[in-house]
């Protein structure tokens, strides 16, 4: 079951042309993930060990553009790649509607205030597991 975030499309949010900007589809990913793994626990993960996460690589495929007053639910689920990495899946749907808008494959690692990569915390590998396919 995925994990499902609300957005709400504002005019801020789009082009001259009136559809959402690309790239503010990262930032509802982005928000997305950070629900998902708990916003205190990565305040608390980076002031406490110095650890944060970084994208790797991201990838989108735009099949339709959401519009101003759009209500979305940005759709995740996540998986660990291996002990250094988590690749979460992440859809934009309109609520109610039959196919995601759009869709991305974004991929994240954790380093420490080195910027040194080091292993995905045990607590954060719990939590992808409870957010998985």
């Amino acid at each position: 079951m995925p994990h499902i975030h609300a957005v709400q499309v504002y005019y801020e949010d789009t082009d001259f042309s009136g559809v959402v900007y690309h790239a503010n589809y990262l930032k509802y990913y982005e928000r997305a993930r950070e629900h998902l793994l708990g916003v205190d626990e990565l305040v608390r993960l980076y002031r406490d060990t110095g650890i944060g996460f970084v994208v790797y690589k991201a990838e989108m495929t735009f099949r339709e553009g959401a519009v101003f007053g759009d209500a979305l639910e940005i759709r995740t689920t996540v998986r660990a790649e291996s002990d250094y990495r988590a690749v979460f899946n992440q859809q934009v749907w309109r609520v109610g509607g039959k196919t995601a808008l759009v869709e991305g494959l974004v991929q994240l690692v954790c380093v420490n205030r080195d910027k040194q990569l080091v292993p995905l915390p045990a607590n954060v590998l719990r939590a992808l597991q409870a957010a998985g396919p």
